[in-house]
């Protein structure tokens, strides 16, 4: 499917060929807006259409590279709508900031603790148990969630009830793995050391002396909440995930670790079909650990 891709047009047209019997749930969405250390957050909040009571929460947190994406994306708007319907959650989708040259580190991750903290003091709002939100995010938005985890920690709570991290950033250099069918995607797919470079580059401004909270990787995670890994085999940034899974679990963090076969990175901006099977098993995988939680 991808092996006329060169660009991101053209992944697009792929992508939409792919998908085009896709019809997203209906769920009801409302728009929000957090208070900030840089200025208003976008909040946009997802629930079923039944009101919703005691529910499983989960603050979402798109990627991009920490300079792309928003809250349109497939990775961010279906991803919500699938997990409201596969587990009668409320999904709160933030709009961080993008990093640019006006704005690096600690920006974006500032948002996203913002939204956190300003979805935990209205989760009876929203139907959401107060002991039933969890936090996660993709790629980028994978690492600005594990670093507001490290937040949490250090400031005492109010804790996620889960973490869910998908192909997450997590370490600079990202540590190598092997990859059957790896040199076969397209560069724009391809997450090797100068990408990384770019990236870290982009969103700290530098590549040595990296804060902790731009690495969470390079944090100890003592303390973390149980975490589900969802990573795509054929992808680069797998590694990240996968060490991030060993760190946890010498920690003593309860880890589960979930790897689509045959899929590249961000295979969840992909709207699950019967022909992506891999896709609907990570959209439940999600779903299964916020139906737990409380339990």
């Amino acid at each position: 499917a991808l092996r006329d891709v060169l660009d991101w047009d053209d992944y697009a047209v792929a992508v939409a060929e792919l998908t085009s019997a896709y019809v997203p749930p209906s769920v009801d969405v409302s728009e929000h807006s957090a208070p900030g250390p840089l200025g208003p957050v976008r909040v946009r909040v997802y629930r079923p259409l039944d009101a919703p009571t005691d529910a499983p929460g989960l603050l979402w947190v798109h990627g991009g590279g920490f300079t792309a994406g928003d809250i349109d994306m497939a990775e961010s708007d279906v991803v919500a709508r699938e997990l409201v319907t596969r587990a009668s959650a409320v999904v709160a989708s933030v709009g961080y900031r993008l990093a640019g040259p006006a704005t690096r580190f600690p920006a974006p991750l500032d948002d996203v603790d913002a939204a956190w903290t300003w979805l935990s003091e209205r989760v009876r709002e929203f139907g959401i148990h107060p002991a039933r939100l969890s936090l996660g995010g993709c790629s980028a938005g994978g690492n600005l969630a594990a670093a507001t985890a490290s937040r949490l920690v250090d400031r005492g709570g109010p804790h996620p009830a889960a973490l869910v991290l998908g192909y997450p950033l997590l370490h600079c250099p990202v540590p190598g793995v092997e990859i059957d069918g790896v040199d076969d995607l397209p560069d724009i797919l391809r997450f090797g050391l100068a990408h990384n470079i770019d990236v870290m580059r982009a969103y700290v401004g530098r590549i040595d002396d990296l804060p902790a909270d731009a690495v969470p990787g390079s944090r100890h995670p003592e303390g973390f909440p149980a975490t589900l890994l969802a990573l795509s085999e054929i992808d680069e940034l797998r590694g990240s995930g996968e060490l991030f899974a060993v760190q946890l679990r010498d920690a003593g963090v309860p880890v589960r670790v979930e790897v689509a076969a045959g899929m590249p990175h961000g295979h969840l901006n992909i709207p699950p079909v019967a022909t992506l099977p891999e896709v609907a098993r990570t959209l439940d995988a999600i779903a299964s650990v916020l139906a737990e939680t409380g339990s």
